[in-house]
């Protein structure tokens, strides 16, 4: 018996899954406002980093992958690298 659970209550195990094998669909139903994904591109001869929303939306573009990090953890949300 869970101590922390009333009788009867639901106790399923968390589900969990890796990040690196989701479909875009499924990236996208994670949640925009938590998740975003920086892409590398060429931008003006030079390699930039997009940033997008769990969905796709392009939301900035950083000059570093470091900058493009930050700027994602300061908007409290969670960073995944597309490559």
């Amino acid at each position: 018996m869970n101590v922390n659970q009333p009788d009867g209550a639901d106790t399923a195990a968390p589900v969990t899954f890796d990040i690196r094998h989701l479909s875009e669909t499924q990236l996208a139903q994670l949640g925009v406002s938590q998740l975003a994904y920086v892409r590398p591109i060429q931008m003006n001869g030079e390699t930039a980093f997009a940033i997008h929303a769990a969905d796709g939306t392009p939301m900035a573009v950083a000059t570093t992958l470091e900058l493009a990090a930050a700027a994602i953890t300061q908007h409290d949300m969670l960073a995944a690298l597309v490559h």
